[in-house]
């Protein structure tokens, strides 16, 4: 059976086929980008667990920002994705944009995360 996909849901899918073909075992880094803030999520998927969360809405990180939608902000994501993931022993992943092109916040937040100690 052949489900329709619009757009965005179409890119989504086709860029996760393509990642969990190329995986070989490896948590996916997923960025979700709303309007008002950025989330991050390694998730492993042959257990379907979430690693590691960090989003422009935590506490210690909205106090530090003006705006949870600027690049700026999606650094300081990134950043504290990458220090999550290898407190939970994760070093190699993934990286998941979703329908999202790899310009502006989610390039920002992919960078600080490489930064960060994260290899994708």
């Amino acid at each position: 059976m052949h489900i329709s996909l619009k757009g965005a849901e179409r890119r989504k899918a086709r860029v996760r086929k393509s990642l969990k073909a190329n995986a070989n075992g490896r948590p996916r880094l997923s960025v979700f980008r709303s309007d008002k803030n950025i989330y991050a999520q390694i998730i492993d998927d042959a257990t379907g667990r979430t690693l590691a969360a960090a989003s422009s809405i935590d506490k210690d990180v909205k106090a530090k920002l003006k705006s949870g939608s600027t690049a700026e902000a999606a650094a300081v994501v990134g950043k504290l994705i990458a220090e999550r993931g290898i407190a939970a022993k994760v070093k190699d992943v993934v990286f998941d944009r979703g329908a999202y092109l790899y310009h502006g916040r989610v390039k920002a937040l992919g960078d600080a995360a490489r930064e960060g100690g994260l290899n994708f």
